[in-house]
């Protein structure tokens, strides 16, 4: 990974995103080792997480993971996720968290010089730009190694360079834990 040690970084993690990455990749993240790796590395400004919460659930399964965050480390950022009925009557629920990501990273830009991008959303790619002329390094981290990539083209050329989660997973994951089934 190329950060220089005299760096201040910030990470910026799309919860979704990483979830459905290293899910995809047979990978659970280990939060703790994440910020200890890149503390290793340079000054680690901030640590961002953002989701989305169905809010009227009686239990939600991220819960005891937002909690965890939030009192390790990590600035939480959440919203209430929208539910809806699509047109073939099923219900969706919707809950995107990329502008309140972009605007986070832009007010914070004066005070970081590399920012870690957790995403594979190509939306992404403008922000990496704009950051880019405020002369900002930037590092995405996604996945190439599933049959269909997680990460956008435009959005992985963009960055200035590119970690690959599986790659990322050999210092900070562990094997993806067997959940039941909720009925």
């Amino acid at each position: 990974m190329a950060v220089d040690p005299r760096e201040k970084i910030a990470l910026f993690i799309d919860g979704a995103n990483l979830y459905a990455t290293s899910k995809a990749i047979g990978v659970d993240i280990d939060y703790r080792k994440l910020l200890t790796e890149f503390s290793s590395k340079a000054y680690l400004l901030r640590a961002n997480y953002y989701t989305a919460l169905i809010e009227d659930q009686e239990y939600s399964s991220i819960r005891p993971l937002i909690d965890w965050l939030d009192y390790n480390g990590y600035t939480v950022v959440t919203k209430p996720a929208k539910e809806f009925t699509d047109a073939l009557g099923r219900r969706k629920v919707k809950g995107n968290m990329d502008i309140e990501l972009c605007v986070d990273a832009l007010e914070l830009s004066p005070y970081f010089d590399h920012l870690i991008l957790f995403s594979g959303d190509g939306d992404f790619t403008a922000l990496v730009a704009a950051l880019q002329r405020k002369g900002k390094r930037v590092t995405v981290v996604s996945t190439l190694t599933t049959s269909t990539p997680m990460i956008s083209d435009d959005l992985r050329r963009q960055a200035d360079f590119f970690l690959d989660v599986a790659e990322l997973a050999k210092t900070v994951g562990r094997p993806q834990v067997q959940r039941p089934v909720e009925a």
